[in-house]
């Protein structure tokens, strides 16, 4: 199939719309279920593109969660420890693969941002990740190849019209690629640049003990990175991007959003919300924007009274903003990483604060020495790339 005709473009207003092969060649996708739109295939094709990299780049199997062509999680596929289990909605007892819980983790660390997602896969889809998969609000799903039992799993979400996109894994793109913008054919070359361990061997810091899983969080970063809208900035912990700053006019305010969301996902394993007990049978999205109010300074949204009724059996204490602090603080061993150079060391300082010990950017900054001395101050190790990933 050279083409596929879509229903509209970005917008209702924008028809007739369709992908098309400009070559005349087949098109490396196929539409097992569903109808995707526009936009599905803007996120299928780039978060295809980041998990295949990534399992490439690891090793292991790796998943997306994309939303507005820009990632609200990636992950490798590690296991889940209880506390995930719990954050993350899975039974105890359910049997996980490796890309199930590659998607898990990846839908996991921004799980508002991940309603309605697109999820990527780079292994192919097996029953374990459709189940999960079913019981969450996605729009679509691209991987390799499905089992029979995972497609007749998703076949049965959303009333039967849940998109489900197979990918030729041996597709190579065109070594030019194009784009019209108000009428205007721009062209590039495709950026085929490798991430890989090699990238990371310029440490400008003093400390220059780098952990092999700093190097794999390092990796996920800057691959997240290649296919986040720019400015961007990422926050890894344990092959699991935990916040994601994308699209920001200011490095400084990508570092800024990118680290309140890993504040986030980690006052999610306060033991105050661990305990939090929901009312029987309430849905996963109405757990999580329940969860996201009590974190934030506008709890009492969510506890006041004729309010908290409708979500939890006993009335939560309140986590109040000293409690969040200092829990907080003990957050370590993230990795921040960049796509362009950090102009000052402010963006070290914030990362700090979320518990960030190593850092990956380009470098090229005529304040570099400033974002390495703040850098040594802190005893963390950075590594400059070299090299700069924007993306748009």
């Amino acid at each position: 199939m050279n083409e596929f005709e879509l229903k509209y473009g970005c917008n209702p207003n924008q028809k007739p719309a369709k992908i098309f092969m400009k070559d005349g060649s087949d098109l490396p996708v196929t539409v097992l279920n569903g109808r995707p739109g526009f936009i599905n295939f803007l996120d299928a094709l780039n978060s295809w593109q980041l998990v295949k990299e990534l399992k490439e780049a690891t090793g292991l199997p790796s998943a997306a969660s994309f939303k507005h062509v820009s990632p609200a999680g990636a992950a490798v596929g590690l296991p889940l420890s209880e506390v995930d289990r719990h954050i993350y909605f899975v039974a105890d007892d359910a049997e996980l693969s490796p890309i199930a819980c590659a998607y898990i983790r990846a839908r996991g660390a921004d799980r508002l941002c991940s309603y309605g997602d697109w999820a990527a896969l780079s292994d192919v889809c097996d029953a374990a990740t459709a189940a999960y998969l079913k019981d969450e609000v996605s729009d679509g799903v691209i991987a390799p190849g499905y089992t029979e039992e995972a497609l007749q799993i998703l076949k049965t979400k959303k009333k039967g019209n849940y998109n489900v996109v197979q990918i030729d894994p041996d597709y190579a793109p065109a070594a030019q690629e194009q784009k019209d913008v108000f009428g205007v054919t721009f062209e590039q070359g495709h950026n085929n640049f490798k991430i890989d361990e090699a990238l990371l061997q310029n440490i400008v810091t003093e400390n220059k003990e780098l952990p092999e899983q700093a190097k794999i969080d390092m990796i996920v970063a800057l691959i997240t990175l290649k296919y986040t809208q720019s400015n961007s900035v990422c926050y890894v912990k344990d092959g699991q991007a935990i916040g994601v700053g994308a699209g920001q006019q200011s490095r400084i305010h990508c570092t800024r959003l990118a680290g309140s969301k890993a504040d986030n996902w980690y006052l999610r394993q306060h033991p105050k919300v661990l305990g939090l007990q929901f009312v029987d049978g309430i849905r996963r999205p109405d757990r999580d924007n329940a969860i996201d109010v009590y974190t934030s300074d506008e709890y009492d949204d969510v506890l006041r009274e004729g309010e908290w009724q409708r979500v939890f059996k006993v009335r939560p204490e309140v986590l109040t903003a000293e409690e969040k602090k200092a829990w907080i603080a003990t957050q370590s061993g993230v990795t921040c990483g960049s796509d362009a150079f950090f102009p000052f060391g402010d963006n070290v300082e914030r990362a700090r604060k979320s518990g960030v010990q190593y850092i990956a950017e380009p470098g090229g900054s005529i304040r570099d020495d400033h974002v390495i001395d703040t850098a040594n101050k802190y005893g963390m190790v950075m590594a400059f790339t070299g090299m700069r990933l924007f993306h748009h």
